[in-house]
């Protein structure tokens, strides 16, 4: 047989490993980074859904000012009644408009009680959602959003640096494998 079908065949089995690794390395931190993307959304939306439901108004529970949610990293709130119409918002988008969820996310949330989503109101805004139903005099939703601009950045880095990680070690590994062939070979030919 020859050196290098020695080589490919030893080698193959430690790229194989090293692939897969890198793989579920990359997999376990970017399902991490977007888990993680939906925390203070959580706590934000639960808390203003069990103020409504104790009798608290929307406009009670929306934080003050207006966001531009096409641009701002900060967490917003859209309070939508039954139907899934918004009353109050801290967020604005679509030309000014306050955005409107799909009709699937609140019917699913009705059943649920809670739903997380990635909502894309409009191209090249990306929005890690929370909607959380509220029972009460006056039953609803409420959404807390905020862009995943950040989030996909890291994921993207992540990408970048697993992928450097793979080929060294596929390089690495060939170096090492081939090293060890070449002096076994040369140690049988000489002895």
């Amino acid at each position: 047989m020859s050196i290098f079908k020695n080589i490919i065949r030893h080698w193959l089995p430690l790229a194989v490993v090293i692939t897969i690794l890198c793989g579920l390395i990359y997999l376990a931190v970017q399902q991490s980074l977007r888990w993680g993307a939906n925390d203070p959304q959580i706590q934000m939306a639960e808390d203003a859904a069990a103020a409504l439901a104790a009798g608290g108004t929307p406009e009670s529970v929306v934080p003050p000012g207006m966001l531009d949610v096409s641009s701002s990293l900060a967490p917003f709130m859209i309070i939508y009644n039954d139907s899934g119409k918004p009353l109050v918002s801290t967020g604005s988008l679509l030309n000014g408009e306050t955005p409107l969820l799909p009709p699937g996310v609140f019917d699913y949330t009705r059943q649920k009680g809670e739903d997380r989503v990635i909502w894309q109101p409009q191209a090249g805004v990306r929005i890690a959602a929370v909607v959380v139903a509220h029972g009460g005099s006056l039953p609803g939703f409420v959404l807390v959003g905020r862009s995943l601009r950040e989030v996909e950045k890291r994921e993207d880095q992540m990408a970048q640096i697993t992928g450097l990680a793979l080929l060294a070690g596929l390089m690495g590994s060939l170096v090492v494998v081939a090293g060890c062939e070449l002096i076994l070979t040369d140690r049988k030919q000489g002895g």
